[in-house]
């Protein structure tokens, strides 16, 4: 989606940008080589700036924040944001990845917004059947990133304005000069070549992601052929629904798309691949987060364990199944046998951890979880495993302190400051109440709510408190900044 560029302020023109970008962008001229980055002197950075893309991201992650449901499991998004880390890094992105957001939807969909934001429907899980397929579509989307296609869409957009405009005013004056139906064909025309323009440029966009993708798969030493084998699946489950999900109206998929994926796959040499045990774990918890009844996902979980006896996917799913189903013991006897196959592996040790909690063994829990943070400090999983245990064993200020820390290691992670005043308030520290809400109303685009709960914190604190007033003041003031450029 490309916008008309008028002389707004700066502000203007980011907010309008990012209220309007809610699609997932790409694309260059066809035939493009793949790696013809643009330069921070080329066309595209003279409207939008590299350092303008960035406050976009942020500005529309606050947006998704505001609209959008979000997971909250603490193993899933460790691995998606993990997962898109370690896999940035094989592509050509020379900036890292400012922030990922898990979606709840089971819909299939993922979008790069300018900046370095990714976003991802857990519904992605259900629809790659392994870690190769699955990282095609994140691939496609840090290409889109990496090339820049927003700020280049933009430029072509706005290159594009005069000729357009050119064109519409001769069909004007043909009309005011008694052309009649010629100046209602010209006028048509001027549509028409705009449209296969941009439907052109879109296109070719599209192209290039998929190929630069597919080159930044094999980097990553992951099966080049899952991107076709991602997008034939998709094309032929939507292929006659009239409801086709977002990737697919952002990302069409035509039959020759599939099989220049598939061609230039075959570009490299077949080998085997294996699949990511980690992401078969993830998806496990993805599907059965989407199963409808507890004792629905036992039953699926517990034929496919029997079927593949040594696959630990299908072990594990069975086992977070019977956790949620209130079959604690079972749960916890698969988990333990998981930890003594690997003892070092913390997704074990964390899952062993949350079905301690969910069979309310709430101090044995904490004491592992404490141990295990000792040697892994600040990891996030287990960090919140940790607050939950703590909470739950009614140590409030012992979970509020875990929460704080996490606050300055994450601290754009909404659910860390949920927490935070949800447990400060259970421990009566009712400032540390209102500056934690006062954060998460922040990271919402809440601002004016933001303010008032710092309002609140600060006639709580004592006057002689002057360092504490001091950063209330602060933080009220950038707030107040952040609100004026909102507006403006």
């Amino acid at each position: 989606m490309f916008f008309m560029i008028c002389p707004f302020s700066r502000a203007r023109l980011r907010f309008a940008l990012v209220s309007a970008f809610a699609l997932t962008i790409g694309g260059v001229v066809n035939g493009a080589p793949p790696n013809d980055l643009p330069v921070l002197g080329d066309a595209s950075s003279s409207l939008i700036s590299p350092e303008m893309e960035r406050q976009i991201g942020r500005d529309f992650l606050k947006q998704i924040h505001a609209s959008l449901p979000t997971i909250d499991d603490p193993f899933l998004k460790h691995y998606v944001a993990k997962h898109v880390a370690d896999l940035s890094q094989y592509s050509q992105l020379t900036e890292k990845v400012l922030s990922t957001v898990l979606i709840d939807s089971d819909q299939v969909n993922a979008f790069a917004v300018p900046g370095g934001v990714v976003g991802i429907n857990l519904g992605l899980f259900l629809y790659g059947r392994d870690v190769h397929e699955y990282s095609s579509v994140i691939a496609h989307e840090l290409a889109h990133l990496s090339q820049r296609h927003f700020a280049r869409g933009v430029e072509e957009q706005r290159a594009q304005a005069i000729p357009n405009l050119a064109a519409l005013l001769a069909a004007v004056l043909l009309g005011a000069a008694g052309g009649g139906e010629a100046a209602i064909a010209a006028l048509s025309t001027v549509r028409a070549v705009a449209q296969s323009r941009q439907l052109r440029y879109s296109r070719s966009r599209e192209t290039e992601a998929d190929r630069i993708g597919l080159n930044t798969l094999v980097r990553a030493n992951m099966d080049p052929d899952g991107m076709a084998r991602m997008f034939g699946r998709m094309q032929r489950a939507y292929r006659f629904s009239s409801t086709p999900p977002e990737f697919l109206l952002t990302h069409p998929l035509s039959e020759t798309r599939v099989a220049d994926a598939r061609s230039q796959s075959m570009r490299f040499p077949k080998r085997s691949y294996e699949d990511d045990p980690d992401y078969a774990m993830m998806r496990a918890r993805a599907d059965i987060y989407y199963i409808d009844g507890a004792q629905a996902a036992v039953t699926k979980y517990a034929k496919a364990a029997d079927e593949a006896p040594g696959s630990i996917a299908a072990q594990y799913g069975y086992a977070v199944a019977l956790s949620r189903a209130n079959e604690h013991n079972k749960a916890l006897g698969i988990a333990k046998a998981l930890i003594e196959r690997d003892p070092q592996k913390l997704l074990y040790i964390g899952t062993y951890a949350e079905f301690l909690i969910a069979a309310k063994q709430y101090d044995e829990a904490a004491q592992l979880l404490a141990h295990q943070l000792v040697i892994n400090p600040d990891n996030a999983p287990l960090s919140m495993l940790y607050a939950r245990a703590l909470t739950e064993s009614e140590r409030f200020a012992e979970a509020e302190a875990v929460l704080q820390r996490q606050s300055r290691v994450n601290e754009g992670d909404i659910d860390v400051w949920y927490n935070l005043a949800e447990v400060a308030g259970l421990a009566g520290n009712i400032v540390s109440v209102h500056r934690a809400r006062a954060e998460f109303f922040s990271l919402h685009g809440a601002y004016q709510k933001a303010i008032q709960h710092l309002q609140y914190a600060r006639r709580l604190v004592s006057e002689s408190d002057t360092k504490l007033h001091a950063r209330l003041n602060q933080r009220i003031d950038d707030l107040r900044l952040a609100l004026h450029s909102q507006r403006s």
